[in-house]
């Protein structure tokens, strides 16, 4: 949760349904991080390295800034040896558009997609660290037009379950009972945790992101440590598989309510995190992960 997603069961979807080709932002691999050590905050980790707590929170979708833990892995900005110091901020062009930076862009992509320079965006923002931006911000494109408002996702369809598919259901078949138990337990829509689970695993508990996220609802450590004591007063063993569904489905639980059972909200806060949704709506990277599982929803619940 909160973090860049697996692939493979996307792969697996891929053969049934028709999915918008980018379902998760990757992390570059340039991206200098940090590893937190015992005793460290994130008000300490800033300080040493000459950034903000906002900014840290961001960039790693940390849904609760006060938890981070032991080997746990931060990233602190994006590295863009090519462009240049901060400079004093200029009057942006007269015309000009407004870019929301999406989780996983750097700025040479971001000038590079409008044809403006690294230093044309840096002066027009008044940015001090070009190597620091984070989903949500809003940046100005100096000379760029602004651009149209993007045509909103078509309806998603139900599919028929390929073959393929159909027999990777039946395989895991146990682990759709616990979903289903547990979404019975919370009043969630068992359709909907199935089509969560499945965009996040697969159904399979041996999954591990890059990232760290576990498990068949892929739970980060921080998150089931914030499910354990706001949500469920016990904790959350990740890696035992129905402790990591009955986190992953009370979260959905606590989403639905606090987003009125609005799908698109519920399903960008699982990715993108509760606080980066309240603050900054959905991330347009996350409307394709929205999309594939609203389709899979459909599909389970035929």
């Amino acid at each position: 949760m909160h973090r860049p997603r697996l692939i493979a069961p996307i792969l697996a979807l891929a053969t049934s349904l028709v999915v918008l080709p980018v379902l998760v932002s990757v992390v570059l691999a340039a991206d200098p991080t940090v590893t937190v050590k015992r005793g460290d905050t994130l008000t300490g980790i800033a300080r040493r390295h000459g950034v903000d707590v906002a900014t840290l929170v961001a960039l790693n979708q940390l849904a609760d800034p006060n938890r981070i833990f032991a080997g746990q892995e931060l990233r602190i900005g994006i590295d863009l040896a090519s462009a240049p110091p901060g400079s004093p901020a200029a009057a942006p062009a007269p015309e000009a558009a407004v870019h929301v930076v999406a989780r996983g862009e750097n700025l040479t992509r971001i000038a590079r997609h409008y044809g403006v320079t690294v230093t044309a965006i840096v002066q027009a923002n008044g940015i001090a660290n070009p190597s620091l931006i984070f989903g949500g911000q809003r940046l100005t494109i100096p000379g760029a037009p602004a651009a149209a408002a993007p045509p909103a996702p078509a309806a998603p369809q139900a599919a028929p379950m390929s073959p393929w598919m159909a027999a990777r259901v039946a395989e895991r078949d146990a682990v759709r009972q616990v979903i289903v138990e547990e979404a019975n337990r919370y009043g969630v829509p068992v359709p909907f945790a199935l089509a969560v689970a499945w965009q996040e695993s697969g159904w399979q508990q041996g999954v591990v992101s890059h990232a760290g996220a576990v498990g068949v609802m892929q739970l980060m450590p921080a998150t089931a440590v914030w499910v354990g004591d706001a949500m469920l007063g016990e904790p959350v063993a990740i890696n035992d598989m129905r402790h990591n569904v009955r986190g992953g489905v009370r979260l959905l639980a606590h989403y639905l309510a606090r987003y009125g059972g609005d799908r698109d909200h519920v399903l960008a806060a699982y990715y993108q995190g509760q606080s980066a949704v309240d603050r900054h709506g959905i991330y347009p990277v996350s409307r394709p992960y929205i999309v594939s599982i609203k389709r899979l929803e459909l599909m389970f619940g035929v």
